[in-house]
């Protein structure tokens, strides 16, 4: 049932913008837990690429958390690389427990990626998030 939802959510989030390439959910360690990629996509990582990318992510994210407490909870953070856009959205709850890492994909010339992770992917993350949190600890 777990996999089943996290699967669709990635789904949903690749079909919300076509310059979205890949979403996955990587849990608090890293794992990664389900992936969408959109449709006639050649990756630039290979799957243990991938997973290595996502423990580092994860990884990250602690790092990040710290500061919450100073700076305000993280909506977002990205990096822009000459191939891709990567975003990691963090689902954390009020005292900054970090339960999972949203990975997003985008592609490189994408101009308005903000108005994309904003307005489009984090609403929908939004609308799950309590689903989300209680998946990933269940």
């Amino acid at each position: 049932m777990k996999e089943h939802f996290f699967q669709k959510l990635c789904e949903k989030v690749v079909s919300l913008d076509p310059s979205i390439r890949f979403a996955g959910i990587a849990n608090s360690d890293g794992k990664l837990l389900a992936i969408a990629e959109r449709k006639g996509l050649k990756p630039l990582l290979t799957p243990e690429e991938r997973a290595q990318y996502a423990i580092t992510a994860a990884t990250r994210q602690y790092t990040r958390l710290r500061w919450e407490q100073h700076l305000g909870k993280i909506r977002y953070a990205s990096s822009h690389y000459a191939k891709l856009i990567r975003a990691t959205i963090p689902i954390t709850d009020i005292n900054s427990y970090l339960y999972c890492v949203i990975l997003v994909t985008l592609d490189a010339d994408t101009d308005n990626f903000h108005e994309i992770i904003t307005r489009k992917i984090a609403p929908e993350v939004q609308k799950n998030i309590t689903r989300i949190q209680k998946e990933i600890t269940a």
